[in-house]
């Protein structure tokens, strides 16, 4: 869980990064620069090509989980506030849980879903608090890049039949960052130009948040329930919003800490840790004994010593 959890504290810090460093007129560059140096990187670490069903199957996970999905986030992160931007995307907990139901044959679990319905909470009292004018497409497009990643999540762990998760990983970020490239050139023409502090922000988007932090989140999927890695992406909104407090100077109401507070309490329910913790209890009291009416308890019963019958001396 915790090699997991770097994924979405990592996305959370893009948001920031990306507003901050990188240019706002060229987000189909933006997508392509962040996937491809990452899926060359991971590709010279394993050396291994795609076979059989996986040349296809990479190319639906690289436009559902890179190729239309970072597009969509180097918008949202350019329209939207850190911490909005970060929340929205912490809906995904309970897209992932009714999809992994319908296409990966997962049971819906009462504790995950109570996680993720707290997590939704939390987000709405964040929302709630925020106090800045969002715009429209900002909040359309944040929506429509949890759902697609949602069902890319679920689809890559439907498909896993044991290949190594480098392997997959370099696939999907390859297929999705040469899918965007063609696009990049007839839409926004040549790539932008960047300076050292634009440099440095995107090899970080590219090795930490993107190389690093989708090896991290499909290792999750191929080893944990969806609903537990799901509920582990609230970590997201958690390193957005701080990062937002910290670094560009946003505030945070009361209803906010609140909020994160909620987040955390769901995290901590879509752990297996705590439902076996809960279900544990539940057998215990299952279990305790029930004693019938009038009944006498061992403590209460009275215990009598015998004595022996003297035996008769002989005359």
């Amino acid at each position: 869980m915790l090699v997991t959890a770097i994924a979405p504290i990592a996305w959370g810090s893009t948001y920031w990064v990306t507003r901050e460093f990188l240019p706002a007129d060229a987000p189909l560059w933006g997508a392509v620069i962040r996937a491809l140096p990452a899926g060359l990187l991971l590709f010279v670490l394993r050396r291994r090509r795609p076979h059989g069903a996986w040349w296809w199957r990479s190319a639906v996970l690289g436009t559902l989980n890179v190729g239309v999905f970072f597009a969509l986030i180097y918008l949202v992160a350019q329209l939207l506030p850190t911490s909005l931007a970060s929340t929205i995307m912490a809906t995904s907990p309970a897209a992932m849980m009714v999809l992994a139901w319908l296409f990966a044959g997962e049971r819906l679990r009462l504790v995950p879903l109570i996680g993720a319905g707290l997590g939704i909470g939390g987000v709405a009292l964040l929302l709630a608090g925020d106090g800045v004018a969002a715009a429209p497409l900002g909040i359309a497009a944040s929506v429509l890049a949890m759902l697609l990643s949602s069902l890319g999540y679920i689809l890559a762990k439907r498909w896993r039949d044991g290949t190594d998760v480098l392997s997959v990983t370099s696939w999907q970020l390859l297929a999705g960052g040469l899918l965007l490239l063609p696009v990049a050139l007839v839409v926004e023409g040549a790539p932008p130009a960047a300076d050292g502090a634009g440099i440095v922000a995107f090899a970080y988007v590219s090795v930490i948040a993107t190389a690093v932090a989708f090896a991290a989140w499909f290792a999750g999927l191929a080893r944990l329930p969806a609903g537990t890695v799901g509920l582990v992406g609230l970590l997201n909104p958690v390193a957005g919003v701080l990062l937002g407090v910290l670094l560009a100077g946003e505030r945070l109401g009361p209803w906010q800490f609140a909020g994160l507070g909620i987040v955390l309490l769901g995290i901590v329910m879509g752990q297996p840790s705590a439902q076996r913790a809960l279900a544990r209890a539940r057998r215990g009291l299952g279990r305790r004994p029930r004693s019938a009416p009038g009944a006498r308890t061992p403590a209460a019963r009275v215990h009598r010593t015998e004595v022996p019958t003297p035996v008769p001396a002989d005359c």
